[in-house]
């Protein structure tokens, strides 16, 4: 049964631990790809063209809207953000299942567009344990940290949108657990559309005596 990837959204309160559980899932497996989001934002230091982000002006990301060429684009703080649409059908083809690191907006909008798409929550065991990993990386102030915090609010009312919430307590078990949840969407039979219509297509030619 050959299927094409899945779209996996993989969304969680900052300092849930997102961004090395998708490190530790694309280093062990070879079957994902991550999206590489555009931005209009000037890059940050560090940060290179095509890895972190596809950095662009504001006219060029806007004709890019017009165009079609987006899955799903917001504006954040003055800067549009979005997911690049070639890129991800292109990958989604070859069979490699596609993550989108995205916010939870931003979630609903490729749900509502692909309902074949993944969408995974990601969080610590509790809000406490949230609080203490915020502190812990002691690059924020207490005001940030707040702030931080009072979105998580915010995002946990639209947890229920998802299709699995996955608890990062460990980190090993957590890409384990992921891995079979991807395993298992997708046996899914909205994923499985070519391969049913084609068995079907089968069966009737057998009752009908054609085969």
């Amino acid at each position: 049964m050959e299927q094409k990837g899945i779209l996996m959204v993989l969304s969680g309160f900052s300092g849930a631990g997102k961004g090395t559980l998708i490190k530790e899932l694309l280093k062990k497996y070879d079957h994902y790809a991550l999206s590489v989001s555009m931005t209009t934002r000037s890059p940050r230091e560090g940060e290179r063209e095509g890895v972190e982000y596809f950095f662009t002006d504001r006219e060029h990301f806007e004709e890019t809207i017009r165009r079609d060429g987006l899955l799903e684009y917001a504006s954040y703080c003055g800067n549009y953000y979005g997911t690049p649409r070639a890129y991800v059908e292109e990958q989604l083809a070859a069979g490699n299942n596609v993550i989108l690191e995205i916010e939870i907006q931003g979630a609903l909008k490729i749900k509502e567009r692909f309902p074949e798409s993944l969408l995974i929550f990601v969080t610590p065991p509790s809000g406490a344990e949230l609080k203490a990993r915020l502190e812990r990386r002691g690059t924020e102030s207490a005001e940030v940290i707040a702030r931080r915090l009072s979105r998580a609010y915010e995002e946990a009312e639209g947890i229920e949108a998802y299709d699995y919430v996955v608890v990062n307590d460990s980190l090993d078990a957590c890409v384990e657990e992921l891995e079979q949840l991807v395993a298992a969407a997708r046996r899914a039979p909205v994923r499985c559309g070519a391969w049913i219509r084609e068995i079907r297509e089968e069966l009737k030619g057998f009752v009908k005596g054609e085969k």
